[in-house]
């Protein structure tokens, strides 16, 4: 009995912890970037509250520049080629 308090006193507390903890700019540019892909509004709107204008800023530009590195990567392309393509862009 003791040993299921003691997993449920845990769990609470990483709940708690969890909902207390606040959100890094990487958190919020995560979120953010992907509820845009979504078509989230109201995920986007909360996004935006957890940092400021700036943070989340650089976070998305962050989040960017390490998606186009990842695509060229696997597509052995130069991550300037991939950021033209995903942007619709011709190329250079």
């Amino acid at each position: 009995m003791f040993d299921k308090l003691r997993k449920l006193w845990h769990t609470d507390e990483a709940v708690r912890s969890k909902k207390e903890r606040p959100h890094n700019l990487f958190e919020a540019a995560a979120v953010y970037v992907a509820a845009c892909a979504e078509d989230d509004q109201d995920r986007q709107d909360e996004a935006t509250g957890w940092v400021s204008p700036e943070a989340l800023s650089f976070g998305v530009s962050e989040l960017a520049c390490r998606a186009v590195i990842t695509l060229a990567r696997e597509r052995d392309e130069s991550p300037s080629d991939v950021a033209r393509t995903l942007l619709g862009l011709p190329a250079a």
